[in-house]
C-alpha cells in the first residue's frame, strides 16, 4: 500500500460516529464506529453533547488512520446530521436543555420542540419559504433558535456561535469558523440565489441579533462543499486523530447529502437507462429517509425542500424530500408486536428477525398460490406518518394509521403488518415522485438506495415495483462515508471538483428491475388510492373533532 493516496471520510449519524479510510479510487480499506449519547429529557426533546461526539470522531479517525503511513493520508471530509450546536463566547459547550446541563449543547435534528416557532415563521409567508417547499420544518435551525431565545435566555445572551453539526466538526478540526453552503441553504434559510444571509428575514422572525457583526454567530464566511478550509488540520486536532498537521480538510455536508453525492455518482450497469446526474433519485434510508435529486433549472414543488442552489454540486439545484421515520418505525412496529420477545429470544437480533419475516412472506405467497407477495395485504393498509409527514405534505401533526387489524398475535400477523408498512413507505416515495413530476421535474429514470434498509431485499424490490422504476444498489454499501471521502479527495486536490470525484470514486451498482406487469401495476394503483384516501380520512376526522 506504499503508493496509495488515501483520504478519510467521517460520518456522524443519529446514534454513532464513524470513520473510513478510503483510497483515491473509492476502495474502503478500514472503518470504525463509536456510539454517541442522546438525552430525551422531555417528550420531543432530543439532545446530544458536542464533546462526546468530537471524542468519538477522534477515536474513529485514529483507528482507521493507523492502517497506512500518515503521509499517504491526503485529506479528510466530514458529514453529520443537521443538528444545532451551541457554544459560548470562549468556544465551550452551552446548554440547550431544560436541565441546564452544559454538556447537553446540541438540539438533535429529530427534536420537535419548536413547532410553535415553525408556525410563526410560516405565518410570515416570506419569499425565502419558497425554497423550502412553502414552509420551514420544525427540524430546521431557525425555529430551534427562536425556541432558545424564548425559553433559554441565558443561553441566548451567552452564545458565541451556533453551528450546524457538520460545520462544528470542521471548526474543531481546523479552528476556522467558516460554514458550508450545504447546511446554510438547506437548514438555515440562507439565500443561495443571492449568495447572502437575509437580515430582513431574520428581523421579521425576531432573530435580528443573528445579523450583528457580519452574521458572526451563524457564519461570516461560507464555502462550497469539498472546498479546502484554511491551512488544513490544526496541530491539536492532528494529535488527537493521529494525522499530520496541515492535512487537507474539506468544507462539510449534511450526512444525507454526502450519501446522495456518492449515490448519484454510481455507474448504471444498464446502458438502456439514462445515466445523468439529473435523471436519478437518491434515497438515503436509515432511521429516517431522505430523497434527493438534482436539476439544471430550479423546480419549486409544494412540501418539498429546495430548490437549493449549490448545495451538493455547483450550479445544480437540489430538491430534498424525506420521511421522518422509516427504519426506526419498522423497528417500532416489530418491537411492539406481542410475538417480538419470543422472536428476539429465538433469533437474537432485529436483522435476523426481518430475514425470518421475509422468508415467511415468501412461504405464505406460495402457500396461497399468489403471483406476488404484495397480494398478501389486500385488506391491510398503513399510513406511515407515526412521527409526522416531512414530504410532500409538510405536516408534522399527522399520525400513523393501520386499517385491517385483527386479534391475531402470531408471527404470520406480524409479517403481514411489516409488509404493509414496507409498502406504505414505498407509496410515500411514489407520492414524492408524483409531486415532483406535477411541479415540472423531468422524469426520474432510476432510484439509488443506501443505508440500513437498502440491505433488505424485500424493501428494495417493493420500491422498484411500487414506483415502477429500476433501483440501483451501489457495490460499496457505505455511501455516506464514501461521500465524505470524496470531499476529502477534492479538498486535497486529488480531483478538481466534486462531480469528478463522485464519478471516479463511486463505482458500479447492481440493478433491481421492477415488475411492470399490468396485474402488478393495477394492484398497486388501487393500494395507492387507498393510501391517499387514508390521509384524507384522517384530516376529515380532525375537522369533525375541531367543529
Amino acid at each position: 500500500m506504499s503508493q496509495l493516496k488515501c483520504v478519510i471520510g467521517v460520518d456522524v449519524g443519529t446514534g454513532s460516529a464513524r470513520a473510513a479510510l478510503v483510497t483515491s479510487t473509492g476502495q474502503l480499506l478500514k472503518s470504525c464506529v463509536q456510539a454517541t449519547q442522546t438525552w430525551n429529557p422531555l417528550p420531543d426533546h432530543y439532545e446530544q453533547s458536542s464533546d462526546n461526539i468530537w471524542s468519538a470522531v477522534c477515536e474513529c479517525v485514529r483507528t482507521v488512520a493507523a492502517v497506512v503511513p500518515k503521509e499517504q493520508i491526503k485529506g479528510i471530509g466530514f458529514d453529520a446530521t443537521c443538528s444545532l450546536v451551541a457554544l459560548d463566547k470562549s468556544g465551550q459547550p452551552l446548554s440547550v436543555s431544560t436541565t441546564g446541563r452544559a454538556e447537553q449543547n446540541i438540539i438533535l435534528w429529530m427534536d420537535h420542540r419548536a413547532q410553535a416557532e415553525a408556525d410563526l415563521i410560516n405565518a410570515t409567508k416570506h419569499e425565502l419559504l419558497n425554497y423550502v417547499g412553502g414552509s420551514v420544518s420544525l427540524e430546521m435551525e431557525m425555529p430551534k433558535l427562536m425556541w432558545l431565545k424564548k425559553y433559554r435566555q441565558l443561553t441566548w445572551s451567552n452564545a458565541g456561535a451556533f453551528f450546524d453539526l457538520p460545520d462544528f466538526l470542521t471548526y474543531k478540526a481546523t479552528g476556522s469558523s467558516s460554514r458550508s453552503i450545504c447546511s446554510a441553504v438547506c437548514k438555515w434559510n440562507y439565500d443561495a440565489m443571492k449568495s447572502c444571509w437575509s437580515a430582513e428575514f431574520l428581523d421579521k422572525i425576531g432573530l435580528s441579533e443573528l445579523a450583528g457583526n457580519g452574521f458572526r454567530l451563524i457564519g461570516e464566511k461560507l464555502n462550497s462543499p469539498g472546498d479546502q478550509i484554511a491551512s488544513g488540520l490544526s496541530q491539536e486536532a492532528a494529535a488527537l486523530m493521529g494525522l499530520l498537521p496541515g492535512t487537507a480538510v474539506a468544507t462539510s455536508m449534511i450526512d444525507a447529502h454526502a450519501g446522495a453525492l456518492a449515490l448519484l455518482g454510481c455507474r448504471n450497469p444498464d446502458s438502456q437507462l439514462a445515466d445523468t446526474l439529473t435523471s436519478k433519485l437518491a434515497i438515503i434510508c436509515g432511521t429516517s429517509s431522505c430523497h434527493m435529486s438534482l436539476t439544471e433549472a430550479p423546480v419549486m414543488a409544494p412540501g418539498i425542500w429546495g430548490p437549493y442552489k449549490n448545495a451538493i454540486i455547483p450550479n445544480l439545484y437540489l430538491n430534498e424530500a424525506g420521511q421522518s421515520a422509516t427504519g426506526v418505525l419498522m423497528d417500532f412496529i416489530l418491537q411492539t408486536h406481542p410475538c417480538y420477545a419470543g422472536l428476539l429470544q429465538e433469533h437474537g437480533s432485529n436483522g435476523k428477525i426481518y430475514a425470518v419475516l421475509n422468508d415467511l412472506l415468501r412461504e405464505l405467497t406460495d402457500r396461497k398460490g399468489l403471483r406476488s407477495v404484495h397480494r398478501l395485504t389486500t385488506t391491510l393498509h398503513v399510513w406511515p406518518d407515526f412521527h409526522g409527514n416531512r414530504s410532500p405534505l409538510a405536516d408534522p401533526n399527522l399520525k400513523g394509521m393501520i386499517s385491517g387489524l385483527t386479534m391475531n398475535k402470531t408471527v404470520e400477523n406480524l409479517a403481514l403488518i411489516y409488509l404493509a408498512l414496507m409498502q406504505a413507505l414505498a407509496y410515500g416515495t411514489r407520492h414524492i415522485l408524483d409531486v415532483l413530476a406535477r411541479s415540472g421535474r423531468e422524469p426520474i429514470r432510476s432510484i439509488l438506495l443506501c443505508g440500513g434498509l437498502s440491505k433488505n431485499p424485500l424493501f428494495v424490490q417493493t420500491h422498484a415495483d411500487i414506483c415502477s422504476t429500476p433501483v440501483l444498489l451501489p457495490h460499496e454499501a457505505e455511501a455516506v462515508l464514501l461521500g465524505s471521502a470524496m470531499m476529502g479527495a477534492c479538498a486535497a486536490g486529488i480531483y478538481t471538483d466534486l462531480k469528478t470525484a463522485a464519478a471516479e470514486m463511486a463505482g458500479p451498482a447492481e440493478i433491481v428491475k421492477p415488475d411492470l406487469s399490468d396485474e402488478n401495476r393495477d394492484y398497486h394503483e388501487r393500494k395507492y388510492r387507498v393510501f391517499l384516501r387514508m390521509v384524507g380520512d384522517q384530516r376529515a376526522y380532525q375537522q369533525i373533532m375541531n367543529e
